[in-house]
């Protein structure tokens, strides 16, 4: 007796018995079980689903619907552009290959058949499937074991606007404050923290998307690269920032160590008359360092030393303020390197795993 899960097509006068789904209890049936099943449910609705054929030359054609929650095993290195060869394993659960062996009915290629209308998933693009048989020995004997692996390729439309985009986007606007003058510091440190706490932001939400797994993943990588970019610009602006204050802290030490120029100290008792036709006369003494010069031609100047004269030293002219504003040096060059730095990271990131096989066979706990 053979048993398949395959409908058999027949033509010519080759007859079938067709039978109610009741006489299944009345032969015997293979003790087919799903090794790697978690749960199962054999629908019974109205009745149960099952069809029950008996051919001409003693071949009986034996079906059910099932629908079955399998375990799939997934490394997530590379999520989530990561691939996965889901295995559905099932097998005699009695019955070793001595009493019964599972042979693909129509080969490894046409054996297992999906229609289109069935392989559309949220997740996942289902490229193919392939089928291989084993023998697995255990203390009962040995037994047939049948799989079928399912590939699955994640879709990246989801994580590309809600992940890296953003993360994209945040690094890119941290690196405007490079261009901010660096005395809007205000401005400038709410452009650092407000970005830094956007990336942790990001990062925790990217984490609700994957299992809690103990490794790093392909996606854990990006935004960790991304926080240190963004950190990055903070501590440039903290560098930035330190530096200018010590420029002008020097400016201004310099300043007050300048010498002072020298200056000759003169006692002078100036004595003015002025006449007029009124016959006016005006005395007034003068301690000063510079004498002025009277444009009237009437001016007469009496120079005499005076004992008890102060003396009063030459102030000289105040110098310039220190100049305030202008671009660092450290700006200029960050201007440069964090774009293309940034550039470069994403250039080797995307041609690594775009390019890499990402597809992990999974195994099933036996």
């Amino acid at each position: 007796m053979t048993w398949t899960d395959e409908r058999l097509k027949f033509s010519g006068p080759s007859k079938i018995l067709s039978l109610n789904n009741l006489m299944v209890s009345k032969i015997w049936t293979p003790d087919t079980f799903f090794r790697n099943g978690k749960k199962s449910i054999a629908h019974n609705m109205t009745t149960p689903n099952k069809l029950f054929r008996i051919m001409q030359n003693g071949t009986i054609l034996y079906t059910m619907r099932l629908t079955i929650n399998a375990d799939c095993p997934m490394r997530l290195v590379n999520f989530p552009m990561d691939g996965h060869a889901c295995p559905l394993k099932f097998g005699s659960y009695a019955y070793p290959k001595s009493e019964i062996i599972y042979t693909w009915k129509k080969g490894p290629l046409y054996s297992v058949e999906i229609p289109q209308e069935s392989s559309s998933l949220l997740q996942y693009d289902l490229i193919g499937q392939t089928v291989s048989s084993e023998l697995i020995k255990s203390n009962t004997g040995e037994y047939v074991i049948m799989t079928v692996y399912f590939h699955l390729q994640r879709k990246m439309g989801y994580f590309m606007i809600q992940i890296y985009t953003p993360c994209i986007m945040t690094v890119i606007l941290s690196q405007v404050s490079f261009w901010i003058n660096k005395e809007s510091v205000p401005a400038r440190t709410v452009f650092g923290i407000t970005t830094v706490l956007t990336m942790t932001t990001l990062s925790i939400s990217a984490r609700h998307s994957l299992p809690k797994v103990s490794y790093a993943t392909a996606m854990d990588w990006f935004i960790a690269v991304c926080f240190a970019f963004v950190f990055s610009a903070l501590i440039e602006f903290a560098a930035v920032n330190y530096f200018t204050n010590l420029q002008n802290q020097r400016g201004i030490h310099k300043v007050s160590k300048m010498t002072l120029p020298s200056v000759t100290m003169v006692p002078v008792e100036e004595e003015i008359v002025l006449r007029s036709d009124s016959n006016y006369n005006l005395k007034k003494r003068v301690n000063s360092l510079t004498l002025s010069k009277l444009q009237a031609p009437e001016v007469k100047k009496v120079l005499t030393r005076a004992p008890n004269s102060q003396l009063m030293p030459e102030i000289p002219p105040p110098l310039p303020p220190p100049v305030i504003g202008g671009t660092s040096k450290i700006d200029q060059y960050s201007r440069i390197l964090f774009p293309v730095a940034f550039a470069g990271f994403n250039l080797v990131y995307w041609i690594v795993y775009l390019s890499k096989d990402t597809m992990e066979i999974s195994s099933s706990i036996e």
